[in-house]
Order: C-alpha cells, then sequence, then structure tokens
C-alpha cells in the first residue's frame, strides 16, 4: 500500500533518528509546498507526536505517542502484504467482528484491523477479553490460504510462534505456549490467540486470527491478578512501544507463514513444541463433553494435541481447556 504524504514525512523524519530535516529537504523529497508541511506537523503534534521546529535548521522529532493508528505502524514495517492495508479504530466492540465484516466484502490478504479499544474482546469459548484502552494490542488479520478446512487449526499454532518469536525481538522477553492458542510468561497468559473460518466444504474463504496482548496493563482485576500478566509487568514496569511490537509480529507471520504455505506443516510443528510449555506433563483436558487426566504427548500434523490417559490409550483433542498439574 502507498505510504500516504503524512507517513512519508514521518518516516523520513523518524530515519534521521532525532537530528533535524530541514522543510526544504521534506519539501523537495516528497514534492510538496512548505505550507503542506507545516500541516502535517500540525497533524502529527495532535496525535501526541512532540517535534520540534527551528528556523534554518528545520524539523525533528524529540518523542513519538505510544499509539497504533495506522501510520505508526506503517512506518518501519518491513513485510509485502500483512498489514499493509489496516483498518484503525479508537473504540471497538470487537476486531474480529469487523474483521469478518471486511472479509466478506473481499479484503486483501493481509489486511489487519487494529484497535486501542475493544468493549466486547472475543475470547474461547465465547469469553469475554479484558481489553483496557491504550494499554494492549487487539488486532485481528485476514489471511486466505489455499489450505484444506481440516488444515485451518494450523494456523492458530503458526500464529503463536509468530508472536512468541516477535516478543522477543520487539521486547526481549521469553515466552512458552499452552496449546493451543494461550502464550505465558511464568505461567501467566500474556497472550490470547482466536482463529475463525469463513469457508465452504472443500475450500477456505477466509481465516480471521484475533491476537490479544496485554502490553502496558499495569493491573487486572482481582479474578485474573493470578492469572493474567502483561510484558510491563514482565519489564518491571518499562512501557513497551506498541507499534513498534506490531511490526515485529506482523513480519514474523509474514515470514512464517510464506514458509508453511511453501513447505507446509512440519517446521511450524517443530518450532510450536520447541515453545510448548505442556509437552511431557500431566495434564486436565476439559472439553465439552467432560474432562480427563494424562500425558501430553505432542501434536498431529493438523495441529490436534495428543493425550495419552492412565490406561496407556491415546486421544485427540481438537478443542478443550488445558491445565497443567503442577500449576493446578
Amino acid at each position: 500500500m502507498q505510504l500516504s504524504m503524512k507517513e512519508q514525512m514521518l518516516h523520513i523524519l523518524l530515519e534521521h533518528n532525532g537530528e533535524y530535516v530541514s522543510g526544504q529537504k521534506i519539501s523537495e523529497q516528497l514534492g510538496c509546498s512548505r505550507t503542506a508541511i507545516w500541516k502535517h506537523i500540525s497533524e502529527l503534534r495532535k496525535e501526541g507526536y512532540e517535534l520540534e521546529a527551528m528556523q534554518r535548521r528545520g524539523y525533528r522529532i524529540i518523542q513519538q505517542p505510544n499509539n497504533i493508528r495506522s501510520h505508526n505502524i506503517h512506518v518501519g514495517l518491513k513485510t509485502e502484504f500483512v498489514g499493509q492495508n489496516i483498518v484503525y479504530h479508537e473504540s471497538v466492540s470487537s476486531t474480529q467482528t469487523i474483521a469478518h465484516q471486511l472479509a466478506h466484502e473481499g479484503a486483501e490478504e493481509g489486511t489487519l484491523v487494529a484497535a486501542d479499544e475493544q468493549g466486547k474482546g472475543k475470547g474461547r469459548l465465547g469469553r469475554d477479553w479484558h481489553s483496557p484502552k491504550g494499554t494492549g494490542v487487539w488486532m485481528s488479520l485476514i489471511l486466505r490460504p489455499k489450505i484444506p478446512p481440516q488444515q485451518a487449526p494450523q494456523l492458530t499454532l503458526l500464529a503463536a510462534v509468530a508472536v512468541v518469536k516477535g516478543i522477543k525481538e520487539a521486547v526481549g522477553l521469553d515466552c512458552e505456549i499452552k496449546w493451543p492458542n494461550d502464550i505465558l510468561i511464568h505461567g501467566k497468559k500474556v497472550v490470547g490467540i482466536l482463529t475463525e473460518l469463513q469457508a465452504e466444504a472443500d475450500r477456505i474463504q477466509s481465516v480471521i486470527i484475533g491476537i490479544g496482548i496485554n502490553v502496558n496493563v499495569k493491573e487486572f482485576p482481582e479474578e485474573l491478578q493470578n492469572k493474567a500478566t502483561s510484558l510491563l509487568i514482565e519489564k518491571s514496569g518499562k512501557e513497551i512501544n506498541r507499534a513498534a511490537l506490531m511490526q515485529r509480529i506482523l513480519e514474523q507471520t509474514e515470514r512464517i507463514y510464506k514458509q508453511y504455505l511453501k513447505e507446509g506443516f512440519p517446521i511450524i510443528k517443530l518450532l510450536w513444541e520447541s515453545y510448548a510449555v505442556s509437552l511431557g506433563k500431566e495434564i486436565k483436558a476439559t472439553t465439552i463433553n467432560g474432562s480427563f487426566e494424562g500425558y501430553a504427548k505432542g501434536i498431529t500434523e493438523e495441529g490436534v494435541l495428543l493425550i495419552e490417559d492412565k490406561e496407556g490409550e491415546i486421544h485427540q483433542i481438537y478443542s478443550a481447556d488445558i491445565e497443567i498439574s503442577s500449576q493446578t
């Protein structure tokens, strides 16, 4: 997607890393007037950018806001299609709901819906997701893979690997994955992933991958304090730049997704298992048909969890809540 003039100007200023850029140079690079430059400078200031203007020297960025508007994500994003079309809302009921509608209307692959706040964030099994304003990453990504519908669960595992790698690159924190879609730090949930399909009997029309990340959440409701954490808490109170985090996750997603389409699931399976916290451990699986305990043995080529019960029988788990016995 073509960057807007404001985005191009922001890119120029960021490239100079706090040094002054003359108005003449910006004008020549963008092919616009000094008046247009001043207009965009004013818009950026309203959005929270701290900009300094000095006669004969030009403009420089002193401080960036920690927001996730489209241009904050676009500028510096190194992808071909993932996140190149961004639909941003300050507040929504759920990014998943909007992404479903856009996908139905023909939105291109890689389209991203992002919001600063969700009123009714969607988790698995119809649960709500705690999504306070301006503190997290709440986003939904539209993919259109040419794979059979039964292989769609693989994309949840792919997304989990991409998020773990993106967090490590952007923040330096190591995460673990609890099947199928929870990402943990020190046993507490920091990311949830929800994958939903639009499909016919024999083909996928779109896959909507919803990702919710507790980034700069300082505290949680009492009922979540022993279950949830945030990147800020794990970094000892150091605020995380949300746009930069999203960029790294989107870049990892595109890289791994392209590899997956070319080489298949085995490489994703190996990566996922390297981060898995539950494999080889005794777990409790709660499904719609009841609960049972056993040892997590691994996942199939379709991403289905294998559990061996106490009688040695192997069960295939397609959807369940998983508790690791040592944590119960």
